[in-house]
């Protein structure tokens, strides 16, 4: 039985008695992008309290949604089938939460992770599948990424790599996602910097990659 109890027969609510715990969804958002170290998991949500980590993942196992794994004589942890079904229900609720961000604050940070779940959530595979193969290597603050969009494909890596255009952004980055500003206004006031490539592939960038605020 999970910590909180709501005491009605549901769906929904038993859904929250596993996952509703506070950062239980965001360990689950980092291990949809792959399996994970406790030392990494702790890195990617820097202000969790060692104690909660620990219990969250202690949760989350007893609930069948993650497991411990053996990895070249490392302990990760990774999803389950269950957990992995998750995946729809964090996408959604990234582009419902998308529409109340507003500016950053400063102590907001971007993590390879949250990232990599963010292009997930804004990535539109109908227009994809119109465009040529595209290769991005984006620097969020300091996650650095490689995107891969080959059709309605998407692949996103940690590093840097071979790309069609290079460019630099902070959390402002959702302006453009949202097109609430354009890609040349978004490099003209700061907010994204192409490292290299033709600056016309940040458009491309933006149709890929949209979600209406």
């Amino acid at each position: 039985m999970a910590a909180r109890d709501y005491g009605q027969y549901c769906g929904l609510t038993r859904a929250l008695e596993l996952v509703g715990e506070r950062w239980a969804l965001l360990i689950v958002r980092d291990l949809l992008v792959g399996p994970r170290r406790y030392g990494e998991l702790a890195a990617g949500l820097p202000r969790i309290p060692s104690n909660i980590l620990a219990a969250r993942l202690k949760e989350l196992q007893e609930a069948g949604i993650l497991r411990r794994a053996p990895r070249s004589r490392v302990v990760v942890y990774e999803l389950t089938d269950y957990g992995r079904e998750l995946e729809p229900v964090v996408l959604a609720l990234g582009a419902w939460g998308f529409k109340a961000m507003g500016e950053p604050r400063e102590e907001q940070i971007i993590t390879p992770d949250s990232m990599t779940m963010a292009l997930r959530t804004a990535f539109c595979p109908h227009v994809a599948a119109s465009l040529p193969p595209t290769a991005y290597a984006g620097r969020f603050g300091a996650a650095e990424l490689l995107i891969r969009v080959d059709g309605a494909n998407l692949d996103v890596s940690r590093g840097d790599g071979p790309s069609d255009l290079a460019f630099a952004a902070g959390p402002g980055i959702h302006r453009l996602i949202s097109g609430e500003i354009a890609p040349d206004r978004a490099i003209a006031a700061g907010l994204i910097e192409v490292l290299r490539g033709p600056h016309v592939l940040l458009g491309r960038f933006a149709n890929t990659f949209h979600l209406a605020a």
